[in-house]
């Protein structure tokens, strides 16, 4: 997609870049060394594709955005002046704000693997290895974007999805998928609460599936999944509490740096 705040279209690249496109730059900060620059771009949203659903199921998080210098008369005379790469996006009721960062940015992502004593897997992923089972539901009622009911799911444990994934099958919410912040259950009745809005109205006779959620202590690991085995945390590193404590004479020789369950 191409947009350009000149009078006309114009077009390179195969791509055709839209003068009407509604969206307005902020000033560009540039720095030296590895500070992340950034800038803000502002958008209305309409039909030059930039949509509020597309927004809202992420298709853009991540996306590479180019900034040309161009002759006009000449699109073939032209600059690139920057790749940056979109963060976060706030939206309105019309439009979005759109940051956009530079490539430093990426020394500020952690990289490798943390030593804490909660799993650094996602449940069912390739180094946790339990078999995720999606669980097929329809949406009996709903009195919210971002809550609705179901029947038919008595046998799962109220909470036995809070922290998983919803994803809509059918409707006009089809292929949009969000984090559960609760779920609860009421008889027959199971209710869940989302964390975001869905873009469009949630309908009777809706189809989604639920996979389960996974808060990453050891407990649950073992208790509730059995996969205690495939743990990919470290349960019995010692933490802050531990490491504040003093010692006393007469106490267990806890404090030793030898193991805590001899």
């Amino acid at each position: 997609m191409g947009f350009t705040d000149h009078d006309g279209d114009l077009t390179f690249d195969a791509v055709v870049h839209r003068a009407r496109s509604g969206l307005e730059p902020s000033e560009a900060e540039a720095e030296l060394g590895f500070a992340v620059a950034s800038l803000d771009v502002a958008g209305v949203l309409h039909s030059a594709g930039l949509t509020e659903a597309d927004i809202t199921r992420g298709l853009y998080d991540g996306a590479n955005v180019e900034t040309w210098l161009v002759d006009w008369s000449e699109p073939d005379n032209r600059q690139r002046l920057d790749v940056m790469v979109i963060g976060e996006i706030t939206r309105g009721d019309v439009g979005f704000v759109a940051e956009l960062r530079s490539a430093a940015h990426r020394f500020d992502e952690e990289r490798g693997r943390l030593f804490t004593s909660r799993c650094g897997a996602d449940l069912g992923d390739a180094r946790c290895r339990w078999p995720v089972v999606p669980v097929a539901a329809v949406v009996s009622s709903s009195s919210g974007p971002a809550h609705l009911m179901a029947l038919g799911l008595g046998a799962h444990a109220a909470g036995r999805f809070t922290g998983g994934k919803l994803a809509f099958k059918t409707g006009p919410n089809a292929g949009h998928a969000v984090e559960i912040r609760r779920h609860g259950l009421d008889g027959a009745v199971a209710s869940f609460d989302l964390w975001l809005d869905m873009p469009h109205p949630v309908g009777v006779g809706d189809g989604f599936e639920l996979t389960p959620g996974c808060d990453k202590s050891f407990a649950t690991c073992r208790g509730t999944f059995g996969n205690g085995v495939n743990f990919q945390g470290f349960p019995h590193m010692p933490g802050t509490d531990y490491l504040l404590q003093v010692v006393e004479p007469g106490a267990p020789k806890r404090l030793d740096g030898g193991s805590l369950f001899r």
